[in-house]
């Protein structure tokens, strides 16, 4: 059991990561700073360490455990048993079972969200795929499991795609949940905007551009990331989504693409993702963010 705290100590607020954050960008620790003089004491520990007194820790902040979709299974054991200790797991857990599964978009679009138009699989079937061309009128599509991270196992498939690929899909896919979306070409010619909201208020907008001849946005992958002004309505637009998710985020990334002219509602915005787990917040591309987060943490902690 562990031992009653001095009054008047600091806080302790676990930041759950990864073992080595070798390959990934990091700024979470732009936080610190605001959140100690808020009277916190921060620890880094990573979220397959079996032997962590969780009960130590007052909050958990999934910060930066990027690999979970190796085995999204014991890292739901870890969130589980952080959420049966005494310490508060931020964001919810119910949030982080729901938001793992990316068939929360399919319950989004029927709450009247504008997602990216999407097929949802439990298998894979290689008629599906000349399906999804005729029906999305696309040259080309991306594929994706249900459950990942960091564009793993994502494809883009160009019409016709050949057998080769298609054996590899069958391989992939086969008894694994997955969807199947047309390619939008503005996250390549216009970016991906990714808008942030810290206590369900907006903190902050980015633009993510991919590298020349990818069409991933990640910045592992090369993507360029610019401090961006949203688009006129887009704030507004991404509040409305967040608005849908009970309990409320602490902290919420939702990324968008605008509609090309192919589709019925094109210009529009549409949700790509609605990232409520472990998102990069990229407090580097505002000065203010990281004492925005840090007050949120601090309130949510103490709403009791």
């Amino acid at each position: 059991m562990t031992s009653p705290r001095p009054v008047n100590t600091p806080r302790r607020c676990a930041y759950l990561t990864m073992d080595a954050l070798d390959d990934f960008v990091s700024d979470a620790d732009l936080t610190h700073e605001p959140l100690r003089a808020l009277g916190w004491d921060i620890r880094m520990v990573s979220w397959r360490a079996t032997d962590t007194d969780w009960d130590q820790f007052d909050l958990v902040y999934i910060c930066t455990p990027w690999d979970y979709q190796q085995d999204p299974g014991a890292f739901l054991d870890t969130l589980r048993a952080i959420h049966d200790s005494s310490a508060k797991l931020v964001n919810d857990l119910a949030i982080v079972e729901w938001n793992l599964d990316k068939r929360y978009l399919r319950e989004l679009e029927q709450l009247g969200v504008a997602i990216v138009p999407s097929q949802w699989h439990d298998d894979f079937d290689p008629h599906s795929i000349n399906q999804a061309f005729a029906e999305f009128g696309a040259e080309k599509l991306v594929i994706k499991p249900v459950v990942g991270a960091n564009a793993d196992d994502t494809f883009v498939l160009q019409h016709p795609p050949g057998p080769g690929m298609i054996a590899k899909l069958s391989r992939l896919f086969k008894d694994r949940p997955h969807f199947i979306q047309p390619f939008i070409d503005n996250v390549v010619t216009e970016g991906e905007f990714s808008l942030f909201f810290f206590g369900g208020k907006y903190s902050h907008t980015i633009l993510k551009t991919p590298e020349d001849g990818d069409f991933r946005t990640q910045e592992e992958h090369g993507s360029t990331i610019a401090a961006s002004t949203p688009p006129t309505g887009l704030v507004e637009t991404a509040a409305g989504v967040i608005a849908r998710v009970q309990p409320e985020p602490v902290y919420a990334r939702a990324d968008f693409v605008r509609a090309p002219g192919h589709l019925r509602n094109h210009g529009e915005f549409l949700l790509m993702e609605l990232e409520l787990i472990e998102p990069s917040l990229y407090f580097r591309t505002d000065p203010e963010s990281a004492a925005r987060f840090a007050r949120a943490l601090d309130a949510f902690m103490s709403a009791g």
